[in-house]
């Protein structure tokens, strides 16, 4: 069969892969064709549109945006149209997506929406537009299965792809040595994949390094962007980025410092301490103040039910209070041992691997079944 993925962000692209990975499993005659990234692009294919071309993060980015992300609806569409494929596999990205699906429907190609929208956090009656436009959805929350029932709609739990992706994941014993890092403890620094989230985030991060002699700061580069991107805000501190390499960076990690998103749930699962930082427009967080319904930003927070990891949202997020944090991760043994035994409660909430190929296979059923 012929499969149309649309990812548009870092954390979509790896998802991606590992589910085009399992369908080839299902389907060896399969064929892909994609909006994605480079992990996704490793799995064949065509890659159409780079996720870099699209990831815009925040109210205000959005709309200054806006005609890019028009023109990148328009393209998809055409594209679908031209390619015909059997089936339609959306991943994320709710804004882009679901004017996707709409489209699939107006075609008579049924939806597929991996990893739910997450509507439960803000805007839900958003959830009547997914009925009518989702014939399957497959929710990585244990929370979204209740969510979406209270609405009367139907729902897969499949469990949470990390854990396939971190299942899979064997660590390099030369890491430590290949990037000079044996002296002191690493402080690992996340700060996003998109340029507003580097560009807010990362000054901060930064200015924690005089505050932390004995440790070595070391920042998780996104895969979309290159070295020289990174050398703007570093001002000639010796502060290594690493490419590709994010989980050995957190095997290795004493504390993280990491922006709102997938990261900070994949960091509490390597069990790594950190300090959770969102910074973005004015516009956008007071909008998003007034409309968000969650309390928390992180994942982990969300899924235990309690603030077991510190967040630092827009006028919290500086230098100072990271560093606050940091050195109460790092130097307060009874703090640390409580964030570490709240891990322990979040593995068990999150189960087992194996989201990748339950979601392939059931995509394969009801594409089957027609």
């Amino acid at each position: 069969m012929r499969y149309y993925l649309v990812a548009g962000e870092a954390s979509g692209d790896m998802h991606g892969a590992n589910l085009m990975k399992a369908l080839k499993t299902l389907d060896p005659d399969a064929e892909f064709r994609f909006f994605g990234g480079d992990l996704m692009l490793a799995e064949g294919g065509t890659l159409v549109k780079h996720y870099r071309e699209m990831a815009y993060m925040g109210l205000v980015e959005v709309i200054v945006n806006l005609p890019a992300i028009l023109k990148n609806i328009k393209e998809c569409k055409q594209d679908i149209h031209d390619w015909q494929p059997d089936v339609l596999i959306l991943i994320d990205i709710p804004g882009f997506n679901l004017k996707i699906a709409a489209y699939a429907q107006t075609i008579g190609l049924k939806v597929n929406y991996y990893i739910s929208p997450k509507v439960w956090a803000w805007n839900q009656k958003r959830v009547l537009k997914i009925k009518k436009l989702v014939n399957h959805l497959f929710c990585i929350l244990p929370f979204e299965v209740d969510f979406y029932k209270s609405w009367g709609m139907e729902v897969d739990y499949v469990g949470n792809p990390l854990l396939d992706a971190i299942a899979a994941f064997k660590p390099d014993p030369d890491f430590l040595q290949q990037h000079q890092l044996n002296g002191k403890k690493i402080i690992a620094l996340l700060p996003g994949s998109r340029k507003q989230e580097i560009s807010n985030l990362l000054p901060e991060m930064i200015g924690i390094a005089n505050r932390f002699p004995d440790h070595q700061l070391v920042i998780a580069g996104a895969p979309s962007f290159k070295q020289d991107y990174y050398d703007q805000f570093l001002g000639g501190k010796n502060i290594p980025v690493l490419f590709n390499t994010t989980y050995n960076l957190l095997s290795h990690a004493e504390a993280a410092v990491v922006a709102s998103g997938t990261a900070t749930l994949e960091t509490a699962l390597f069990h790594v301490p950190q300090v959770v930082v969102y910074k973005a427009n004015p516009l956008t967080i007071a909008v998003g103040r007034m409309v968000i319904k969650v309390e928390f930003l992180s994942l982990a927070n969300l899924i235990v039910g309690r603030g077991i990891i510190k967040e630092l949202i827009q006028e919290d997020c500086t230098a100072a209070r990271i560093s606050e944090e940091v050195n109460l991760l790092i130097n307060n043994k009874a703090y640390r041992q409580k964030v570490l035994a709240d891990y322990n409660e979040l593995d068990q909430r999150m189960g087992q691997p194996g989201a990748s190929e339950k979601t392939a296979g059931l995509i394969v059923k009801y594409a089957q079944n027609k």
